[in-house]
């Protein structure tokens, strides 16, 4: 990105339907894109053939942010605080390494943050944190019935069972650095 308030994050937290609704909340966040990266097979993934759990991509969103409004730090301690970082390859019921809980970074500052972030959250959970920490390599646009899915489905069961309270958990954690907090 040209300017270099405005900047780029990518996370894998599982499930991009409920990463995506979490960010979606949350103060100086401009844009989200769900999508995959991580893979080795060549050529642009589709979702079916993410779900196959054969191509190595993950199910992730990627953030456009002012980090003049919100610093990338924020943005890690919002994600690793927003699912669970303690399950390999698992989200709830979603299984698979698509679901894997990953931090792709950008550059060597938000790989820096992004493991001092995990050090100092280790500490809050009863398991090893197990996210991954990689360099962004190509990220490939996920499908467009994808794209802001719970604002477009919230009265489906996923989202009332799994992203709902996932984005009460967040209110309540994350309370300031909400677009809709009175600070």
């Amino acid at each position: 990105m040209s300017n270099l308030k405005i900047q780029l994050a990518t996370f894998g937290g599982g499930c991009f339907w409920c990463t995506e609704a979490v960010f979606q909340e949350i103060k100086g966040v401009q844009k989200i894109v769900s999508g995959y990266t991580g893979g080795t097979v060549p050529g642009t993934p589709t979702y079916r053939e993410i779900c196959s759990g054969l191509t190595g991509h993950a199910e992730v969103v990627q953030i456009t942010f002012d980090s003049t409004v919100i610093s990338y730090k924020d943005l890690v301690e919002i994600f690793m605080t927003t699912h669970d970082p303690t399950t390999l390859n698992r989200q709830g019921a979603d299984v698979g390494t698509q679901y894997r809980s990953v931090i792709f970074y950008h550059d060597e500052t938000q790989k820096e943050t992004a493991e001092l972030v995990i050090s100092n959250l280790s500490k809050y959970f009863d398991q090893p944190i197990v996210t991954e920490i990689s360099p962004l390599q190509k990220f490939h646009e996920a499908e467009e019935y994808h794209q802001n899915y719970y604002i477009n489905n919230q009265s489906q069961s996923y989202c009332s069972f799994v992203i709902t309270p996932k984005l009460a958990k967040l209110r309540k954690l994350h309370a300031v650095k909400l677009k809709s907090a009175n600070v």
